[in-house]
């Protein structure tokens, strides 16, 4: 039976905020050069909590900083930190897109899916604490809108007005991933032509980094040493790094973007899900849930094995995880994943932004299908996961691909054994 034709969905603009700073080019930049953003918590608040490092994004006027003056017009009281960041992660990426409409069947055939992994868990302890101490009238009226997981995406809606789908994706740090793909089908399905797709997080606070502290995911081996502590695939790694930030990506559909002449940085190919369906907190360590949902990206973007020429890994820097996804790159691509396939983890240099890790990774897996560079894993000095993958680290790399558009995988997995990845490939003009 001949396959069912689809419309192809590509990507017309991106947009970051990370601890490396605030914009595309910028921060591509410095993770080409291996730079790490992570920086030392000083604060009083955090010292009961062993680990001492996170990706913070720097704030002030100074170009590829963060300020208020970013953020589009909209009530305080409303907006949260994470709904901050990603309205000017929308702003640039929307910018980019060239796509801000005013006529009501346009902003009609837009949509919005962006997602969070934590809500803001400072404001409902604080809340219950009020609550505790009797203070009912000192809750405020805006506290339910402010914590709910939707209400990022809202809030891009209400902004620029687009009144296609509004939908949320919490999945724990699939979260970005999961956000972009669903996206994608919505494009793919008729739903809409334009999405604005991806996370954001806001959770490096004593009371979110304590929660993971608890677990003993934290590195805490260099909190003297903070740009060294997230290390992916080392041997000296010890647990992953907490993380702030935003990533959207403007996701259209292709005749759409052609007609008005937008920019096409690359072509969203495949989307695959599945589930370890192993332990609420750990992954398998058989990597047979990474490497099934690999296979079903593939799948869906109807391509062979051998187009796929780089893999952005969620590997955190911990000692399981990044053994359990070498391992499913190996069982996934043999020899080739030695030689062939270029492996990085852009972690080392951004940390772990949780909700938002999968979207700002996808932004950087479209920018290497772009560009053809593939950027360092980021204190990567002595490969330990079992596996000879071809890691790039120590340099960036030129990425050739002489029979096939540059194509790439990204990977993200969650808590709950939740698993996300996406095919993205170079855009070739026709």
């Amino acid at each position: 039976m001949a396959l069912q034709h689809r419309c192809r969905v590509v990507v017309t603009g991106v947009g970051v905020i990370s601890c490396l700073g605030v914009g595309t080019q910028l921060v591509w930049d410095k993770l080409l050069q291996g730079k790490s953003g992570i920086t030392s918590i000083k604060h009083k608040d955090f010292d009961q909590i062993p680990s001492k490092v996170a990706g913070i994004v720097p704030r002030g006027d100074v170009v590829g900083q963060f300020n208020r003056g970013l953020i589009p017009k909209v009530s305080d009281k409303a907006v949260t930190q994470m709904t901050e960041f990603c309205l000017v992660a929308a702003e640039e990426a929307l910018s980019m897109s060239g796509w801000k409409p005013s006529d009501e069947a346009s902003r009609i055939e837009t949509g919005v899916c962006i997602g969070t992994g934590m809500v803001p868990l400072e404001e409902i302890a604080s809340a219950g604490e009020q609550l505790r101490q009797n203070k009912y009238r000192r809750i405020s009226p805006w506290f339910i809108p402010r914590i709910l997981v939707n209400m990022a995406a809202g809030h891009v809606s209400l902004v620029y007005g687009f009144k296609g789908p509004c939908h949320a994706v919490s999945t724990a740090c699939t979260t970005g991933l999961h956000a972009i793909g669903d996206a994608a089908r919505f494009i793919r399905n008729g739903d809409s032509k334009v999405m604005v797709a991806g996370g954001c997080e806001s959770s490096v606070t004593p009371l979110g980094m304590a929660g993971f502290a608890r677990m003993r995911a934290l590195s805490t081996n260099f909190n003297t040493e903070p740009e060294q502590s997230s290390r992916p695939f080392d041997k000296d790694r010890d647990g992953f790094v907490m993380a702030e930030g935003a990533g959207l990506l403007v996701l259209e559909e292709l005749e759409h973007a052609r007609q008005r002449g937008a920019p096409i940085l690359a072509e969203v190919l495949g989307y695959g899900l599945s589930c370890d369906a192993s332990h609420v907190t750990a992954p398998s360590e058989d990597g047979n849930g990474a490497r099934r949902c690999m296979e079903a990206a593939l799948r869906d973007a109807r391509i062979s094995l051998d187009q796929v020429g780089h893999v952005n890994c969620h590997a955190t820097s911990t000692p399981l995880g990044d053994a359990a996804e070498s391992k499913a790159i190996w069982d996934l691509f043999g020899e080739r994943g030695a030689t062939d396939v270029l492996v990085t983890s852009t972690k080392g240099a951004t940390g772990h932004l949780l909700g938002a890790a999968g979207s700002i990774e996808a932004v950087f897996a479209v920018m290497a299908c772009q560009s053809g560079q593939v950027p360092p894993t980021a204190n990567l000095v002595n490969p330990d996961t079992g596996f000879d993958l071809n890691y790039v680290y120590n340099s960036s790399k030129t990425w050739h691909s002489a029979n096939f558009p540059r194509t790439a995988l990204t990977n993200s997995f969650g808590f709950g054994g939740t698993n996300g990845t996406i095919c993205f490939s170079e855009y070739i003009y026709d």
